[in-house]
């Protein structure tokens, strides 16, 4: 389908002037009968600025205030709906203490009244997202269609990546907005006594007990070396094969690893992963190293549940087999009658390998799949043998590679043969120069992917947390190797495109200050959401945010340890620290009193801070019995003279 029917069938029809003029920006391509007789005349400068102008000042920022505008109405609802939420709860609060009670009919209307306005804001943002998805690319489309066409002395394309970067409405992250959603829905529900499982309780997203949570990230070559060393001194390097892992010895490569995706002639898989449709399957064989040394494949077929969960079938099975198993000749008899020999016919193994292969073959006869994606990767991955709570994987020389038959006249991939016959007998090996240009995309950074195991009452290890605020790397929500590898290799086949596909052709490397000071604003932010939150549905809210002072690598640590010579105090200590030390009480200071920060309060994250907590004020309180011969201290060891921090002591104890 072209993308231009594409768009008319997704216009949502109370926005339809604010979507993309693409028909006129077809005009201005002269590829319309718009203008008629005008396809042979030059392509002028002026032609050059109309069309530019039009695509990236006018459709690009029309595209960009609806969507901001939209959004922040949208938020402004869902704080309507609290606010009135919270006046429910002080009606509650209020009866329990003598008031009047509300009648059980209002209360009802009440709740459903405000259960509608919380369909009404979910399906609005479903909209919007769907919005900035169809407009992005359609903007993308418009680029491609000038460089192919008229793109002889300017290429729009990389002008429009750096705009399309900078714009929030292709990136913006609606998750916030939905857990508080999901809260109130959980307290209407709950009041109207509704049976709908277990309550949220907070606005974190749901994970399975004891699941993991994976957070994905983009990172720069000139950052990988330092992210490495960043991750070895907390976890080692294991390498991972199909039968074990253990810890890599000083020789040892990195493994390679080989992923064969499959889908139809109409990218069905693509379309519906792509729009995170709950119960979209996909499917791919999977191997180590190079085929041509017959490593064990497997099968492995992946199904999105609701939420962020899913469920996976697999099995091993010999590359000989693949393609009888594919047009469904073979269906995996010698390996169950090995298994049932050793665990017996009727074993829970023996029945569940012929239930997932059973599975995997009705979901190819059905969806009429077949080979069409290679992704091709080193892996290092970091682990402690036997401690799973922090599983680390860093992805490098990643190519993608066309292994489809689209083109009968000159198909990719032997239609006789389930894998590239030309890639996998010769061993071939990235970079893949000898592919030819248009079937292999190789990708520009590495991919780092970080998993959590979520328990109880645990945060994250403090220098995970690190890591992933660091200006090292750059957050990749939703990546995906398979919707990438189609997005950048069969864009004449698809209409719609990620939202991370603007960052290939930019520089994604940060400033430390301004990643720095971005952290520290999604983190007020965050606490911001958590607050309105709990405060209706009764949870226990985090302690309210506190912002950092500063960058702990904005200024040098000589200059700072030279301004602080004559006061006596060190650069990085506590206000409860100074305040002891004056003998004056550790309590909080008045809304009215202005203080100026300490210079040099870069250094405080390496000094030990006083809890303001009661339990801590009551510890501190207590007046403790101290050893005999021991006597209590009058003063403090730093104030006996001037302290000085070396550079070097400074930065070893950074390291």
């Amino acid at each position: 389908m072209k993308f231009g029917r594409s768009l008319q069938q997704s216009i949502y029809e109370p926005w339809r002037e604010q979507y993309i003029n693409y028909k006129k920006l077809k005009a201005l391509l002269r590829e319309d009968d718009v203008v008629v007789g005008a396809k042979d005349s030059p392509w002028t400068d002026e032609d050059e600025q109309r069309f530019v102008d039009e695509l990236v000042n006018v459709q690009l920022e029309k595209i960009n205030a609806f969507q901001v505008d939209t959004y922040k109405t949208l938020k402004e609802r869902t704080s309507q709906c609290e606010a009135k939420l919270e006046q429910y709860v002080a009606g509650k609060e209020a009866t329990s203490d003598g008031g009047k009670e509300r009648d059980e009919d209002e209360k009802i209307e009440f709740l459903n009244e405000t259960s509608k306005e919380l369909d009404s804001i979910r399906e609005e943002v479903t909209r919007l997202e769907k919005f900035s998805r169809i407009n992005f690319t359609g903007a993308l489309k418009a680029a491609k269609k000038h460089d192919r066409r008229r793109g002889a002395n300017y290429k729009v394309r990389p002008l429009l990546q750096v705009r399309l970067a900078s714009l929030p409405f292709n990136a913006e992250d609606y998750s916030p907005l939905l857990y508080r959603l999901s809260a109130m829905y959980s307290f209407v529900r709950e009041n109207l006594g509704e049976d709908f499982g277990k309550t949220t309780s907070n606005i974190e997203p749901p994970t399975k007990a004891g699941g993991y949570t994976s957070h994905k990230f983009f990172v720069h070559p000139e950052n990988l070396l330092e992210v490495k060393t960043t991750i070895l001194r907390h976890l080692p390097v294991l390498v991972y094969t199909p039968q074990s892992m253990k810890i890599a010895e000083g020789s040892q490569k990195d493994p390679t690893i080989t992923s064969l995706y499959f889908d139809d002639s109409a990218f069905s898989l693509y379309s519906k992963k792509l729009e995170k449709e709950s119960g979209v399957s996909s499917l791919r064989v999977r191997w180590y190293g190079l085929l041509k040394d017959q490593p064990d494949l497997v099968m492995d077929k992946k199904t999105l549940t609701e939420g962020a969960d899913s469920r996976e079938v697999r099995f091993s099975i010999k590359d000989k087999y693949v393609k009888s198993f594919i047009k469904g000749e073979y269906h995996m008899e010698k390996q169950i009658l090995r298994m049932s020999e050793r665990k017996g016919e009727n074993s829970e193994e023996v029945k569940q390998l012929r239930k997932n292969v059973d599975d995997i073959q009705t979901f190819i006869r059905q969806s009429e799949l077949e080979p069409i994606l290679r992704a091709n990767y080193t892996r290092t991955a970091f682990q402690i043998p036997g401690e799973d709570r922090v599983r680390i994987s860093l992805d490098t020389n990643l190519a993608f590679i066309r292994e489809d038959c689209l083109d009968s006249d000159r198909p990719c991939r032997d239609p006789e043969q389930w894998h590239r016959t030309d890639i996998d007998d010769s061993g071939e090996e990235y970079p893949f120069s000898r592919i030819r240009k248009g079937e292999v995309s190789r990708f520009p950074y590495a991919l780092l992917e970080i998993k959590v195991r979520e328990v109880a009452k645990r945060k994250h290890p403090e220098w995970v947390d690190d890591l992933m605020s660091s200006h090292l790397v750059r957050e990749a929500p939703r990546f995906s190797k398979f919707v990438h590898g189609i997005a950048s290799l069969f864009e004449d086949h698809i209409n719609a495109f990620p939202f991370w596909m603007s960052l290939m052709e930019t520089d994604i490397r940060r400033d430390p200050e301004e990643a720095f000071e971005e952290e520290q604003e999604k983190k007020a932010k965050q606490a911001e959401d958590e607050m309105a939150v709990g405060s209706f549905i009764g949870s226990k809210s985090r302690s309210p945010f506190i912002a950092a002072v500063g960058s702990p690598i904005k200024d040098s640590p000589a200059q700072k340890s030279i301004g602080t010579k004559s006061s006596g105090v060190l650069p990085g200590e506590s206000r409860s620290m100074q305040a002891l030390s004056n003998g004056q009480s550790d309590q909080p200071e008045s809304h009215d009193s202005t203080t100026t920060p300490a210079p040099g309060s870069r250094l405080r994250s390496l000094f030990p801070a006083f809890s303001t907590s009661k339990y801590a004020q009551a510890r501190r309180a207590r007046i403790q019995q101290l050893p005999p011969g021991v006597t209590e201290p009058t003063y403090f060891l730093k104030d006996v003279g001037p302290v000085r921090v070396e550079p070097k002591v400074w930065l070893a104890n950074q390291r």
